[in-house]
C-alpha cells in the first residue's frame, strides 16, 4: 500500500483534529505513548486521500507525498508528457503560461486535461442515451471513487464507469495519439495518485503545492502573464467546456449544456458529500437521481488540497466564470454551427466509447462490532448507562460515542482518549484522595490531642524531677551531718580510756560500717542529682521538638479547613 498521508509524529499534539475532520471512519489510528502522550497516525489502507486533515492540521503534523521529485528527474532524461488541469488557471492566475512554458523549455508536451474532460462529457451522454448506465454517480474525484470501494462496496454498480477527464485524456493520448512516453499531471488533488495507480495510465501525480516549493527551493522565477488570459498553444486542441469541471457542478453544467432534461443533484464537501453518499446507499434505486454529481472539496478542484492557492472561493469562481464565457464563445463560433455539435460529432467518428470504460476494485468492508464487544468498550470507557453511551461529546473526533467505541474494538482508538472515561478516572482518583485526605486529617488532630497528653506528661515528670531534686539535696546535707557526728563519736570512743576496749572495738566497727553506709548513700545521692539534671535537659528538648510538632500539625489542620 503506498503511503500518500504522513505524519510527522513529534508535531502531533493528538487534538484529535484530523479525526474530526476526516470522512473515512478507519482512516485514522490513536494510541497513547509511554510518557502519555497522544498521537494519531495513517491507516494506509482505509485512507481515501482526501487531504482534509492536512488542511485541517494547524500544527504541521500532517502532510503528504506526490511524484514532484520524481518527476522532475525524468525530465532531465526522457521527453515527458505534460497533463495541465483546467484549475491551474485559477489556482496560478498570473502564471500558469510561464509554469507551462518552462516545462515546454524542458522538452516537454504540453496537453490539456480539459480535453479530456470534453471527451468524458461525450462519453456520459452516450453512456445515458444509450442505456449502457442507470443511475450513476460520477466519478472525477478520486477520493470520492476510494471512499466508495473501502466503505460503500454496495454503491459500485452506481459508480460510473466513465474515466475521469484526466484519464480520457490519458487514454486519448496512448491509444489514438499512440504515444508512450511518461505522462506527468499538473493536480491540485491528492487523491489522484490512487486513481494513477489502478488505471496505470498515469505515472506522475504533480500537485500545485508541491511545484510552488520545487520553484522557490531551486530558485526558478516564473514569469507573469495577464491575468485574463485563457488560450494557450497546447500540442492538441485545446479543451472546451470541460474547462469547468473544476468547480463545483462543473460536469452537471456540461451535460446541461447538451441535455438540460438530465436529472442531476450535486453535492460537494466532506462534511456533507460522504454522508449522503451514505443516505444514497440506503435509498431505493427509484429515488437515485439519473446523475449524482459529487465532489470531496466544497469548493470543487479549484480548491483543493494541494493547489496551495491563496484565492479565495470568490476568486476562483470569478476565473471559473471567464473560463466558461471563453469556451463557449469559441463553441460558438468554431464548434457548434447550425444546431450540430461538431467536435462531439467528430468524437463519434474518431473514438469509441468502450476505451474510456473502466472498473473498480470491489474491497471487504471491516465488519460491525457486536453489542456484546460494544459492551465490553463503553464499560472501559466509564459508561455503564445509555444516557453516557449517547453523551457524543466529539472531543475524540468521532461524531458519536458508538463511533469511538466502534473505533476502539477496531484497534483504532483507546478509551484513554475519551473524556468521559478520563473524567471517570479523576473522580475515581479525586474520591481516593479525598478519603486519603480525610483520613490524614482523623489522624492529625488525634496526633494534636497525643501531643497535648504528652506536654502534659512531660511537665509532670519535670515536677517530680525537680522535687527529687531538692529531696536528694536535703538527704545529702543530711548524710553530711550523719557523716560528721559519725566520725566524731568514733573518735571519741577511740581515744575514752574508761571504757570497755571490746565494747568499744565493736562499737567502733559497727560506727564505721555505718559511716560507710552514709558514705555510699551520699554517692548515690549525687549521682542521682547529676541523672536529674540530664533527664532534665532531654525533657526540655522533647518540650521544644513537641512545641514544633504541634505547630506543624495546626498548620496542617488549618490548610485541610481552608
Amino acid at each position: 500500500m503506498n503511503e500518500i498521508i504522513i505524519v510527522r509524529p513529534e508535531k502531533c499534539v493528538g487534538c484529535n483534529t484530523c479525526v474530526r475532520s476526516c470522512p473515512a471512519p478507519e482512516a485514522n489510528i490513536t494510541k497513547r505513548l509511554e510518557n502519555g502522550r497522544f498521537i494519531t497516525t495513517v491507516n494506509n489502507e482505509k485512507c481515501i486521500a482526501c487531504g482534509e486533515c492536512v488542511k485541517a492540521c494547524n500544527h504541521g503534523a500532517r502532510d503528504y507525498i506526490d511524484d514532484t521529485r520524481e518527476c522532475m528527474e525524468r525530465i532531465e532524461k526522457d521527453k515527458v508528457i505534460i497533463l495541465a488541469s483546467p484549475s491551474i488557471k485559477s489556482v496560478f492566475p498570473t502564471q500558469w503560461i510561464g509554469i507551462l512554458d518552462w516545462f515546454k523549455s524542458k522538452h516537454c508536451m504540453i496537453y490539456d486535461v480539459a480535453l479530456g474532460a470534453d471527451i468524458s462529457t461525450w462519453a456520459y451522454l452516450r453512456a445515458i442515451e444509450n442505456n449502457i448506465v442507470g443511475n450513476i454517480i460520477t466519478q472525477p474525484c478520486a477520493a470520492i471513487v476510494r471512499y466508495i470501494e473501502i466503505y460503500q462496496p454496495k454503491l459500485i454498480n452506481n459508480l460510473s464507469p466513465i474515466h475521469s477527464p484526466i484519464a480520457c485524456a490519458a487514454t486519448y493520448i496512448k491509444k489514438y495519439l499512440r504515444m508512450t512516453n511518461p505522462i506527468a499531471v499538473l493536480s491540485p488533488c491528492i487523491a489522484k495518485k490512487h486513481e494513477f495507480i489502478e488505471t496505470d495510465l498515469v505515472d506522475y501525480n504533480v500537485t500545485f503545492k508541491k511545484l510552488s516549493e520545487y520553484f522557490e527551493a531551486n530558485d526558478i522565477r516564473i514569469p507573469q502573464n495577464a491575468e485574463n488570459e485563457f488560450e494557450y498553444h497546447f500540442e492538441d486542441q485545446q479543451g472546451q467546456l470541460g474547462s469547468i469541471y473544476p468547480r463545483p457542478g462543473g460536469l452537471r453544467d456540461n451535460l446541461w449544456l447538451h441535455n438540460p432534461d438530465i436529472d442531476i443533484t450535486t453535492s460537494g464537501g466532506v462534511h456533507k458529500v460522504y454522508p449522503e453518499l451514505n443516505m444514497y446507499a440506503e435509498m431505493p434505486e427509484y429515488k437515485h437521481p439519473e446523475v449524482f454529481d459529487v465532489l470531496s472539496c466544497e469548493f470543487g478542484c479549484n480548491i483543493g488540497p494541494a493547489s496551495g492557492t491563496l484565492q479565495s472561493p470568490f476568486d476562483v469562481m470569478t476565473t471559473m466564470r471567464e473560463v466558461e464565457r471563453e469556451a463557449k464563445k469559441n463553441r460558438k463560433t468554431g464548434l457548434f454551427r447550425q444546431g450540430e455539435d461538431r467536435l462531439f460529432k467528430k468524437y463519434d467518428e474518431e473514438l469509441r466509447l468502450t476505451d474510456f470504460i473502466r472498473g473498480y476494485k470491489r474491497l471487504r468492508p471491516s465488519p460491525l462490532p457486536s453489542e456484546q464487544q460494544l459492551d465490553t468498550v463503553f464499560k472501559m470507557m466509564g459508561m455503564h448507562t445509555e444516557e453516557e453511551r449517547r453523551f457524543d461529546c466529539h472531543a475524540c473526533g468521532y461524531r458519536s460515542c458508538r463511533e469511538m467505541a466502534t473505533a476502539i474494538c477496531r484497534g483504532l482508538n483507546t478509551p484513554d482518549n475519551c473524556i468521559i472515561h478520563a473524567k471517570s478516572v479523576l473522580n475515581a482518583r479525586h474520591s481516593e484522595l479525598t478519603q486519603q485526605h480525610e483520613k490524614l486529617t482523623e489522624i492529625t488532630f488525634k496526633c494534636l490531642e497525643l501531643s497535648e497528653e504528652l506536654k502534659k506528661n512531660v511537665r509532670e515528670i519535670k515536677d517530680n524531677i525537680e522535687t527529687i531534686g531538692d529531696s536528694t539535696n536535703k538527704t545529702s546535707e543530711r548524710a553530711g551531718v550523719v557523716n560528721d557526728l559519725l566520725k566524731n563519736i568514733i573518735a571519741f570512743c577511740s581515744s575514752n580510756e574508761t571504757m570497755d576496749a571490746d565494747s568499744v572495738k565493736q562499737m567502733v566497727v559497727i560506727l564505721e560500717t555505718t559511716l560507710k553506709a552514709f558514705g555510699a548513700l551520699d554517692e548515690n545521692v549525687n549521682t542521682t542529682n547529676k541523672s536529674s539534671g540530664l533527664i532534665s535537659e532531654s525533657i526540655i528538648q522533647i518540650r521544644e521538638l513537641v512545641d514544633k510538632i504541634n505547630a506543624t500539625l495546626s498548620e496542617t489542620t488549618n490548610k485541610a479547613k481552608d
